[in-house]
């Protein structure tokens, strides 16, 4: 596929060289082109996802901030009504 995407040499010779059937890579490349159009490829998250993955990060970890703060918040109250 990758040889095909940077040679630009047509699939035919791309797969006589390779020894396999035209067919076959030719399959591949349209798996990878679909991959490439939708924002995913095989090294894994498209950027897409990936932009979603660091905003939910960031989303989370305020989340946890905002518990841990409402948890030492709650202890302090409990502090102060005991007499403490």
């Amino acid at each position: 596929m990758r040889l095909v995407r940077e040679t630009g040499k047509p699939i035919a010779q791309v797969a006589r060289d390779l020894g396999i059937k035209d067919g076959t890579l030719a399959n591949w490349v349209a798996l990878d082109r679909h991959r490439r159009e939708n924002g995913t490829s095989e090294e894994g998250l498209g950027e897409h996802e990936r932009a979603e993955l660091d905003r939910l990060r960031r989303e989370n970890a305020e989340l946890r901030m905002r518990c841990d703060v409402l948890k030492r918040s709650l202890a302090l109250w409990v502090q102060d009504s005991m007499g403490r």
